[in-house]
């Protein structure tokens, strides 16, 4: 395992002189019998630029109010950085997004053991989930609404995970300011939890504006959250506290950094998302606007949590152009199943078997407020 990881990164190295992110189009060369590419998606003014590494979304440009294009994603300036990253920016995370206690679960009375990448826990799939393994490249179709659909296998074990299961990813630009990202995992042989999520971090002043965002205003359609236990570890209690009169009290548009400081290591939670569906189980989940640029964001999903992450983590990672991305340079909106759901019976179920299958789906609408 450690000589085909070195192998790898090797190869990614050597790929750094060649693939610059950012450009545009589409560049690839043969790496370790894979082929590593990036693929722009793009309709008028509005692109995104995306990856087969990881599935990854490298880039996320949309004009603000006075006409100026920004990328307002978090990430590296080249391929390599993305190797054994653990910031996740732009990442397809799985098997299981969010954190497994213990790194272990029973199905069926046998236990499994996982890799345990976060102290004594399971963070996003292990140390080399879904965002570290090469995908394939299903179908690319161009056109007045561009997408391309990636697909992987993960093998049975796989990090300590059970079964061989198929999963495919979609990003699409479905409209002048809006893309998709639909996801379907199917359990081949034995069951398995299955919880994908997409990790891009947004900063809509724009990635390399030296602003944080702590200033944006944010809402979250969800009147609860699912506590996590003192001590850290962030691992949830199996409660669903409201949070009304708390500062985690979203509902209203609100600006993160008005009470992060009552938040012990800034806001990390995954929210019980309650607004109402539509006939797929769509709802609005969070919208968030920034007022110098005008940008607005819309997330609208079909699964039942949200992960609000404010990048309490970030120590000045360099990134695209040569920007620093400080604490707070970045928020996430991660919609998923709820955390460690595979120990908390009162969560919604995370295990799926030989004939079911996994969705998720988002759809993210940009707008501009003059």
């Amino acid at each position: 395992m450690a000589v085909g990881k070195s192998i790898v990164l090797l190869c990614l190295c050597l790929a750094v002189a060649l693939l610059e992110i950012g450009n545009g189009g589409v560049a690839a060369r043969k790496l370790d019998k894979q082929s590593l590419g990036f693929y722009e998606l793009r309709r008028g003014e509005f692109s995104m630029v995306v990856t087969n590494w990881g599935a990854t979304i490298l880039a996320v440009r949309v004009p603000d109010k006075n006409g100026h294009i920004d990328d307002v994603v978090l990430g590296y300036k080249d391929i390599g950085s993305y190797v054994n990253d653990t910031t996740y920016f732009g990442a397809l995370v799985g098997r299981v997004a969010n954190r497994i206690a213990g790194g272990r679960f029973t199905i069926k009375d046998r236990a499994y053991h996982t890799y345990r990448n976060d102290g004594n826990n399971t963070l996003h799939g292990g140390h080399r989930g879904f965002n570290q393994v090469f995908w394939s490249v299903r179908e690319r179709v161009t056109g007045d609404f561009p997408h391309i659909t990636f697909s992987y296998r993960s093998y049975d074990g796989e990090q300590g995970f059970p079964g061989n299961l198929d999963v495919l990813v979609t990003y699409k630009i479905d409209g002048d300011l809006s893309y998709s990202v639909t996801m379907y995992a199917r359990p081949l042989d034995k069951p398995t939890p299955v919880n994908l999520a997409q990790h891009t971090y947004w900063n809509l002043r724009g990635h390399g504006s030296g602003h944080d965002v702590l200033g944006h205003a944010v809402q979250i359609l969800a009147s609860a959250v699912t506590p996590v236990a003192a001590g850290g570890g962030l691992i949830p209690t199996g409660a669903v506290a409201p949070v009304a009169g708390t500062p985690f009290d979203f509902r209203r548009p609100a600006a993160p950094g008005a009470r992060i400081a009552e938040v012990e290591g800034g806001y990390d939670i995954n929210y019980v998302l309650d607004g109402e569906t539509d006939g797929q189980g769509v709802r609005k989940a969070a919208v968030v606007s920034e007022a110098e640029s005008g940008r607005v964001l819309e997330l609208w999903a079909n699964q039942p949590g949200l992960q609000f992450y404010t990048g309490n983590f970030l120590k000045g990672d360099v990134g695209k152009g040569g920007a620093v991305y400080a604490k707070h340079a970045g928020l996430c909106l991660e919609t998923q199943d709820f955390p460690d759901a595979v120990h908390e019976p009162g969560f919604p179920k995370e295990v799926y078997r030989p004939g079911q299958v996994y969705k998720h789906y988002m759809l993210y609408k940009f707008s501009i407020k003059k």
